[in-house]
């Protein structure tokens, strides 16, 4: 059988299925009986998950002015759907902790993937988009994919940093050639196995070429924005910007906007990763 994205995803028992708790989650969701109660027992049932949710929200990030001792109580001042969008924020991070050293810091990973979550969320909201906080989910998983290409396919992962590091050739193009798909594929793959929200999925095939996007375009376009600010906040360069211009266009921004942009996320960064990341 010819390796696809989806063959990729389905071969690897880790990555076959949703997390757990997430999948009670959304299935409860869509049920009109479940009740906040409901959906704070299914929390409730994974210790650490509960401790993990109870730290972000009562993080500097959030900065409420009272303590959030209880799962219900969260789900009182952030909504159903906000915490199931950490839930499995958090889930997904705990579930690639294992990738090789050798091939990518993971600290780092996360570092510039909850810098686009920030800088996604910061746009969306400049845009006039309703429902900002999805973005921050959009923005956070928009390079998932390359994490189960690290874990499933490691050597040839390793070929592929290697030209983008030395050849300075654009990691998506390089999988293209040395693999026969890009990172972007196998997210898409991965959240459709996992049956996330349709917005997920193309938003991470897209976040290169947001001008493909049909249903979701102007997600896409504010993930790649957002992505492309990483780089340049990362690098300290911005004479490189290859931002897709169509994109540009239809978020209608101003450039002035970039620095406050890059302030908003620094200023933010590190009292989520603080928690996010200490689990």
């Amino acid at each position: 059988m010819a390796l696809t994205p989806i063959t990729l995803v389905e071969r690897t028992p880790e990555l076959a299925s949703p997390p757990t708790v997430y999948n009670k989650l959304i299935t409860m969701l869509n049920d009109e009986n479940s009740s906040a109660e409901h959906i704070s027992a299914v929390i409730n049932t994974d210790p650490a998950l509960t401790t993990r949710l109870l730290k972000i929200v009562n993080s500097a990030f959030y900065g409420f002015p009272s303590q959030i001792a209880t799962i219900s109580r969260a789900i009182t001042i952030i909504g159903t759907t906000e915490l199931t969008n950490l839930v499995l924020a958090t889930s997904v991070i705990s579930s690639f902790k294992d990738i090789p050293s050798s091939l990518i810091n993971i600290n780092e990973f996360w570092h510039q993937s909850l810098s686009c979550a920030i800088a996604s969320t910061y746009i969306a909201k400049h845009c006039g988009q309703r429902a900002t906080e999805r973005f921050f989910i959009l923005g956070l998983l928009h390079n998932i994919g390359s994490l189960v290409l690290y874990q499933t396919l490691p050597e040839l992962s390793k070929q592929v940093l290697m030209a983008a590091r030395f050849d300075n050739e654009p990691v998506h193009q390089a999988e293209q050639r040395i693999i026969g798909f890009d990172h972007s594929e196998v997210g898409r793959a991965l959240s459709q196995a996992w049956h996330l929200p349709p917005s997920i999925g193309e938003v991470i095939r897209f976040h290169h070429t947001p001008s493909e996007a049909k249903s979701f375009p102007t997600e896409a376009a504010i993930v790649h924005l957002a992505d492309i600010i990483v780089g340049i906040a990362r690098k300290g360069d911005d004479s490189t910007i290859d931002i897709d211009r169509e994109a540009w266009d239809l978020l209608q921004l101003n450039t002035d906007i970039l620095p406050e942009i890059i302030r908003q996320m620094n200023k933010q960064l590190e009292n989520i990763t603080s928690v996010m990341l200490d689990s």
